[in-house]
Parts: structure tokens; C-alpha cells; sequence
């Protein structure tokens, strides 16, 4: 009986692997899109949010197959208990990207006044947050997710410089005000998913701190 637990354990893993690869994936691209003005790259990454939701039910079928069907002891259901937690923030993830590729779309209307160099930073920053925080899951590496935590106060300061930056641009140019704020809610979206990432960094920790003995399943 163990023997089938942990082979569904390690399929659990593969499936966190997978969604993240896809989310990564997803953001990679919509970075790619927002910078070229691509349109029909945009496009792509919305519909790919449909099989990123598809690959978060499956592995919440999978966390309740393991509760119901096996007998997890207090180890086995700090794990799956993260696990449901995590595929929740990597959805919202992969919803941003959609997100910012339909702001990519409206900002495919004209030329930018101005390069992302800071949002690109930002970008950056956060894709690293969400492979890190998936790799500390999968490696067990607490010291890897505190980390990620630490790291959101770098995207939120590049936050804070960007917002700086657009205000004044705006007060530069208020007749391209309309796309200064689109750009600001992009930077936003951004430094959304780096919160995502600490969230699923802090799963991380609770999967692997023995002292824990409550489990939040909603």
C-alpha cells in the first residue's frame, strides 16, 4: 500500500513540475510579447491559461485521490495539503500572464514612448521567484524557499520604481497618459506574481516543518 503512495507522491511531483514548466513558460512568453508588441504571441499565451487551469484541476484530483484512497500519515498530508495551496497561486499566475498579453494587446496600438527596461527587471526577478519556489518544493530545500521570501523585497522595490518613473512620465507627457497606466498595471501585474511566488515559497516551509500538525484544506 505505501509502496502506491509514494508512487503518487512522485507523480504529484511531476505534475507540480509540469504546471510550473508551463507557467514559466506562459510568463516567458507574454514577457516576449509585451516587449516585441507581438499580438498573435499575446493571443497564444491567453489560450494556454485554458490548459493551465486543466493541468490545476488534475492535480487537485490527484491530492484528493491521495486523501481519500491511501492512509497519509502527518508528513504525507502536510505535503498534499501545500501542494492544493500551491496549484492555487501557479493558476493565478498563469492568470496574470494572460492578463498582461491582453494589456499587450491594447498596447500593440502604438509605439512605446519610453523602454521597459524596469519592467523587464521585474519580470525577470519574478520568473526566477516562481522556479526557485517550485524547485524548493520539489528538492525540499527550505533554505531555497526562504529565499524566494526574501526576494519579493526586491520586486517590490522595482515596483516602487517603475510606479515612480510612469508618474512622472505622465506628468511629462499627460497626452500618453493612457498608455503610462496600461504599463503601471502590467508592473502590477508583475509584482502580483511575485507575491504568488512567496505564497507557494511559504507552502514550501509549512510542507517541511514537522511542528505544523493543522491542515487547511479550502
Amino acid at each position: 500500500m505505501r509502496t502506491k503512495f509514494d508512487k503518487q507522491l512522485h507523480m504529484l511531483n511531476q505534475e507540480l513540475l509540469h504546471m510550473g514548466t508551463m507557467i514559466e513558460e506562459s510568463i516567458q512568453q507574454a514577457i516576449e510579447a509585451l516587449v516585441n508588441q507581438d499580438v498573435e504571441l499575446a493571443k497564444k499565451i491567453m489560450k494556454m491559461d485554458d490548459e493551465i487551469d486543466r493541468e490545476e484541476k488534475k492535480i487537485e484530483n490527484l491530492c484528493f485521490t491521495l486523501l481519500l484512497q491511501q492512509q497519509p500519515v502527518a508528513s504525507d498530508l502536510r505535503v498534499i495539503s501545500a501542494a492544493l495551496k500551491m496549484i492555487t497561486d501557479m493558476e493565478r499566475i498563469g492568470d496574470h500572464a494572460a492578463d498582461i498579453s491582453e494589456m499587450t494587446i491594447v498596447l500593440s496600438k502604438n509605439p512605446y514612448r519610453k523602454k521597459l527596461d524596469d519592467i523587464n527587471r521585474m519580470a525577470s526577478e519574478t520568473v526566477l521567484m516562481l522556479i526557485h519556489s517550485i524547485e524548493a518544493y520539489v528538492e525540499k530545500s527550505m533554505e531555497k524557499a526562504s529565499a524566494v521570501i526574501a526576494n519579493d523585497d526586491v520586486v517590490d522595490g522595482l515596483f516602487d520604481e517603475v510606479k515612480k518613473d510612469i508618474i512622472e512620465q505622465i506628468q511629462k507627457e499627460p497626452e500618453n497618459g493612457e498608455q503610462s497606466a496600461d504599463l503601471l498595471m502590467v508592473a502590477k501585474y508583475f509584482e502580483r506574481i511575485g507575491d504568488h511566488a512567496t505564497n507557494i515559497a511559504e507552502w514550501v516551509i509549512f510542507s517541511l516543518d514537522d511542528k505544523k500538525e493543522t491542515f487547511d484544506f479550502t
